[in-house]
């Protein structure tokens, strides 16, 4: 099996700061999503082994799966969405928190939703899959963590 890369950035804050700092180059909305777009079509496919029911968010409008692998010491996610918006968010959410540790990712509000104004541009339907995401990801780090993964929020 290949080893997989290490992230673009070397902590999830700074992941945060690099994506608020792209995002800031572009003048509007109409810009921001085309990036969003273009951030999900290099998402790499997944295959249909994984596209199952135990890997599908639950809270999504459209359907997004996510494979988490790893341990505690640092988690790797593999997802992908039907809908291209939604892929680029879920290439957001990879560039923080995907290859880091359990404990950084638990540890790490995501700040750039806000940042980059993504908060008040999205429709209630996906700020809810953005949610549930974050939350899948959130449980797969408190897993990976065993009992002590309970206390963290």
């Amino acid at each position: 099996m290949n080893a997989l890369p290490e992230p673009a950035e070397g902590s999830a804050e700074q992941a945060q700061a690099a994506i608020a700092e792209e995002f800031a180059f572009f003048g509007d909305w109409t810009e921001r999503y085309q990036y969003l777009i273009d951030l999900g079509r290099k998402l790499p496919p997944m295959p249909d082994t994984d596209r199952t029911e135990a890997n599908k968010v639950q809270g999504c409008q459209s359907q997004v799966w996510l494979v988490a692998g790893g341990d505690a010491s640092r988690l790797d996610f593999r997802a992908i969405s039907d809908s291209s918006i939604v892929s680029g968010l879920i290439a957001l959410l990879l560039r923080v928190y995907s290859g880091r540790s359990a404990t950084e990712i638990l540890a790490t509000e995501p700040r750039f939703v806000e940042a980059i104004g993504l908060a008040k541009h999205l429709s209630a339907t996906r700020s809810n899959g953005l949610a549930a995401m974050l939350a899948t990801i959130r449980q797969h780090a408190r897993d990976a963590l065993g009992p002590q993964g309970s206390t963290h929020p």
